[in-house]
């Protein structure tokens, strides 16, 4: 038997089988929509690594074929997970909620000035802070309890876009609002952002109007479970990043 990944290095995967060099586990992102270049990924893993730890998406649903989740970052993030559990590696899938980084997304607004315009503000999320999908991956890279276990991350609260806009605005001492914009309008808006992929406005608008048409989402425990250490609440996250609003 190998000697345990806590007593071997591990890596944040770059492309490449260099990277691999003398690595036990491997902690894997797939920031694209589309599935196509990861069977020759995960091959490369296999034939370096013992163990791959995923940053797959809570989009993914147990039960549906890739192709059939309605989403692109659902279907990618399916395809993925479905070759490393057919390549023989040692496996934990790491499904997150909405990352509570996304509202940097708002970061100019709130620069200029104290409204923060967008479409669904009324879409309920459970943002996740980065430092707890980090702890949660360090310990599933580096012990083999989680082998094969598949794991829904959350936040520790349900709240929509315009009260996160408020919890921005009680951390900076300012009265931040939320003004609803039109889809179409939303749309021209994240279109004309420089900083914002283009082939993700509609996926994203799209997720949106879909998580506001479904059940309110619940809040997991599972952070708490593996680290020890309840989720950080969004208020916690933003008072981390709130030079990057100022």
């Amino acid at each position: 038997m190998r000697e345990s990944a806590a007593s071997r290095p591990f890596i944040i995967l770059t492309p490449g089988a260099a990277a691999l060099q003398e690595a036990e586990a491997v902690f894997l992102m797939w920031p694209f929509h589309s599935a196509d270049p990861a069977a020759g990924v995960v091959e490369t893993i296999r034939r370096h690594a013992h163990r791959v730890v995923f940053l797959s998406s809570g989009a993914v649903r147990d039960g549906l074929a890739p192709e059939q989740h309605p989403h692109l970052v659902g279907q990618s993030h399916a395809w993925v997970e479905q070759l490393i559990k057919q390549s023989g590696l040692a496996w934990t899938h790491l499904r997150p909620s909405t990352f509570a980084a996304n509202t940097l997304w708002w970061a100019d607004q709130i620069r200029a000035g104290d409204v923060v315009q967008g479409a669904y503000g009324a879409v309920p999320m459970t943002l996740l802070h980065e430092a707890d999908i980090a702890a949660v991956a360090v310990s599933a890279l580096t012990e083999q309890d989680h082998d094969g276990a598949a794991y829904d991350l959350t936040g520790p609260e349900v709240i929509t876009q315009a009260e996160q806009v408020r919890t921005i605005g009680e951390v900076l001492g300012r009265p931040l609002r939320w003004q609803e914009l039109p889809r179409e309008a939303a749309r021209q808006r994240l279109s004309a952002d420089d900083s914002f992929p283009d082939s993700f406005v509609d996926p994203l608008l799209d997720g949106y109007a879909d998580m506001l048409a479904a059940p309110r989402p619940t809040t997991t425990s599972t952070v708490e479970a593996i680290t020890g250490t309840p989720a950080r609440t969004y208020h916690a996250w933003v008072s981390d990043h709130a030079a990057e609003f100022r």
